[in-house]
């Protein structure tokens, strides 16, 4: 989850008895509170229970998302020093601690970053815009970027913010929804490319789905961020798969993996930028 913000607007004490369950883990039950409130509350996903049931095991879920990194970097991150743009509630850091990174973290989300401060260091989470973090420049080796931009505020200037506490040499790994994809990973739903949020919002009404959180979102292409990152002085961009093969749509993936090869889109924009 990237920089998830305080639109998710229920107070915990509005979670009903049935699933609000009473446990004797406090940390426990505020992660899933906060993932009740994102899945059922602000995108009204009919299966939220079993979403926030994969967020409560969330270190082996993020575990999966460690491997794919240590993939794109072609090197494990042990003995890195790593920032993760828009961290949420801290699986990631956990999972990134136990492989021997030193891991820091950021999130607008003051919920969220409270979370995370009882799962690791709090001297290495910070509240704060990913438009404006709170680091000296030059001060990691890997910016870990997954599923943020499509929530800050101005994308442009949370890439040259990466870039700028990235040391020289360093790798910006980025994975954000593309603009031309097929599906809303938010909404798990599947997508016209390019809709616009006038439609966006009578497509999600019509679904009967909580259309508040699209306002939320901003997305972007390959193109785009390349053309930023090359602008901020990057070196080298490597284009990686950005999960083209992840079947969706139930019986039309047939025809959604069509038009991602004809038009040789992937669904999401996933690369690697060394400055």
């Amino acid at each position: 989850m990237s920089t998830a913000r305080t639109w998710f607007g229920v107070t915990m004490s509005s979670l009903s008895d049935k699933t609000a369950t009473v446990t004797a883990d406090p940390l426990r039950d505020r992660l899933r509170a906060y993932y009740t409130r994102y899945y059922r509350d602000a995108l009204g996903i009919p299966g939220w229970r079993d979403l926030v049931r994969v967020r409560l095991a969330d270190v082996a879920f993020e575990a999966l998302r460690l491997a794919r990194l240590e993939g794109a970097l072609d090197r494990p991150v042990h003995g890195l020093r790593l920032l993760n743009l828009g961290c949420g509630t801290g699986g990631f850091n956990v999972a990134a601690e136990a492989a021997g990174a030193l891991a820091w973290g950021v999130d607008l989300d003051p919920e969220a970053a409270a979370i995370a401060r009882l799962r690791v260091s709090r001297e290495r989470i910070a509240c704060a815009a990913a438009e404006s973090l709170p680091f000296r420049g030059g001060s990691f080796d890997v910016v870990y970027c997954y599923s943020t931009l499509e929530h800050v505020a101005d994308g442009e200037k949370a890439l040259r913010e990466a870039l700028r506490v990235l040391r020289p040499k360093g790798t910006l790994y980025l994975h954000t929804p593309s603009r031309w994809s097929c599906f809303e990973s938010h909404y798990k739903l599947l997508w016209i490319p390019g809709l616009p949020k006038w439609l966006g919002r009578a497509y999600l009404a019509a679904r009967g789905r909580p259309p508040a959180f699209l306002a939320t979102l901003s997305l972007t292409t390959i193109g785009e961020c390349t053309r930023i990152l090359v602008s901020a002085g990057v070196r080298t961009v490597r284009v990686l798969e950005g999960d083209v093969d992840r079947a969706v749509g139930g019986p039309l993936w047939p025809l959604v993996r069509f038009y991602y090869r004809l038009s040789r889109v992937r669904p999401s924009v996933e690369l690697v930028a060394i400055r």
